[in-house]
């Protein structure tokens, strides 16, 4: 039986698989109902709920059909007593974008919990450093 760790790693390599691929149902798989998100573009005071997180990956999906990159290079995971975090250093963008600013990388932060025996993501953040 995988760890929790291990179940976790497994969750978000297939949610990051889906986002490249523009499978929104597999982007939503894990995802709890009342789910809260800071992401990168507005609204600054982040989406709340899983409509509204849907609402989000369209426009993604379009700018990533235009050739963006979105790869997990690295992946930490926590868990324990039915609450995990992980966080996570991305590649994404355009070929140019990666081109201007080769070191840049997406952060991404989950905070997972357990529910009805099974891991939901109940918090998710993407941020980029600022770049000078």
């Amino acid at each position: 039986m995988p760890t929790d760790e291990e179940t976790i790693r497994t969750l978000i390599a297939r949610w990051a698989e889906a986002v490249h691929r523009g499978d929104l149902a597999g982007v939503l798989a894990d995802h709890a109902e009342d789910i809260v998100m800071f992401d990168v573009p507005p609204p600054y005071d982040g989406v709340r709920g899983l409509d509204a997180y849907r609402e989000t990956w369209p426009p993604f999906f379009d700018w990533q059909a235009r050739g963006a990159a979105f790869e997990i290079e690295s992946l930490e995971v926590v868990a324990g007593g039915g609450v995990a975090f992980a966080y996570a250093l991305l590649r994404c963008g355009t070929p140019e974008d990666l081109a201007a600013a080769p070191a840049n990388r997406l952060r991404l932060t989950l905070g997972l919990v357990e529910r009805d025996g099974r891991w939901v993501v109940a918090h998710e953040h993407h941020s980029f450093p600022l770049v000078d």
